[in-house]
């Protein structure tokens, strides 16, 4: 795709939050990225534009067959007043993967990261500076073809919006208690699990509903065939550590392709920690934990980065992990990600994509 990328500045700038009280997701930067596809065409007009509502017609293909796709990133600032990117070409590469399964368009991934380092050049005001905090961008495709018969759309719209966020759970590193749910599922094999769409994430709801209701954080999905192996907790992968090796389950075509959970296992081969992706059943934690051999837990995303897990409730047995608080590795990890990632511990994995702030062009 060879294409130029124009600007429009907004004319009025929006007021910073304040960062004690920035939360998830709920507060925009001034400005974000588009672009469209329209069949024969391919995709064209990328811009940056002031954020602004948009006008879909009500037969847009996205409000009928939810085909759409989405990405999360993160724009982390240094201490030095730098701006680090974590693997951008892994959430393109993502993406891409996503594209296909809905049958949407690809896009060129390395023309979206230079515009997405527009973007943030642009708003690069809006980049939090207080400890835990980030820019959390989020690029998505929705299909806009006025049309509501079943097939994939003609017409999409990509866009790249923007939040300074602060912890993604409030309870920050602390570790979370996870409801293992054994009626609702995710996602199955020869599905869309391993999609970042919406209707994985709108079909997770009610087991997240249920777990808030007894006072869980979040769900561990089982397996949507034998409901006997894990698959993710929450939208996040998962980790085990288990007399002294760490596991996570297997991609298996239902599970997510996480940015997170390729570079802990990276890292944990670098430390020499045993590591294996391979099935995990319900059945082999909780035997662990009776045993005294289920030593810590994790989830790992690009919002938590890790999010260790204290308890776990299965049916009537409540297994509870070192007292409920963060294990050492679960920690190490958490400390050397998020190290790279703002510039206080070396890169020696080459994860990180400077994005030049100097001056606005």
């Amino acid at each position: 795709m060879t294409q130029e990328l124009t600007v429009q500045l907004a004319d009025q700038k929006r007021e910073k939050p304040d960062q004690a009280n920035l939360g998830f997701g709920r507060i925009f930067t001034d400005h974000m990225f588009m672009m469209d596809y329209t069949e024969g065409k391919g995709w064209h007009d990328a811009r940056i534009t002031p954020y602004q509502p948009i006008t879909l017609d009500p037969s847009a293909m996205v409000f009928h067959y939810g085909q759409t796709v989405f990405e999360g990133m993160k724009a982390y600032l240094t201490k030095e007043g730098r701006v680090f990117l974590f693997r951008p070409e892994k959430n393109m590469e993502r993406l891409n993967r996503s594209n296909d399964r809905l049958c949407i368009p690809q896009i060129d991934g390395d023309f979206v990261i230079e515009g997405l380092k527009q973007l943030i050049k642009v708003d690069q005001e809006w980049i939090p500076t207080a400890e835990g905090t980030s820019l959390y961008i989020r690029p998505f495709i929705i299909a806009t073809e006025p049309f509501l018969g079943v097939a994939p759309s003609k017409n999409y719209i990509f866009m790249a919006i923007m939040s300074p966020v602060g912890l993604y759970y409030k309870e920050g590193i602390a570790p979370v208690k996870i409801l293992v749910e054994n009626e609702f599922v995710r996602a199955v094999k020869g599905g869309t699990g391993e999609a970042k769409t919406g209707g994985n994430y709108a079909s997770s709801l009610k087991g997240q509903e249920v777990a808030a209701q007894k006072n869980y954080s979040q769900v561990l999905w089982l397996d949507g065939v034998e409901k006997k192996y894990i698959e993710e907790v929450g939208s996040m992968n998962v980790f085990f550590k288990i007399d002294g090796e760490v596991v996570t389950p297997a991609l298996n075509g239902s599970i997510l392709h996480g940015v997170t959970r390729d570079s802990v296992i990276q890292l944990l081969k670098h430390w020499n920690v045993p590591v294996a992706e391979r099935r995990v059943s319900i059945d082999e934690i909780a035997e662990a934990y009776r045993n005294g051999k289920l030593e810590e837990a994790f989830g790992t995303g690009t919002a938590a980065v890790i999010s260790p897990i204290g308890e776990f409730l299965w049916g009537e047995e409540k297994m509870v992990l070192n007292g409920g608080q963060t294990g050492e590795l679960s920690k190490r990890i958490y400390d050397t990600i998020t190290g790279i990632q703002k510039g206080a511990e070396k890169d020696e994995f080459g994860w990180i994509t400077e994005v030049p702030v100097s001056e606005l062009k």
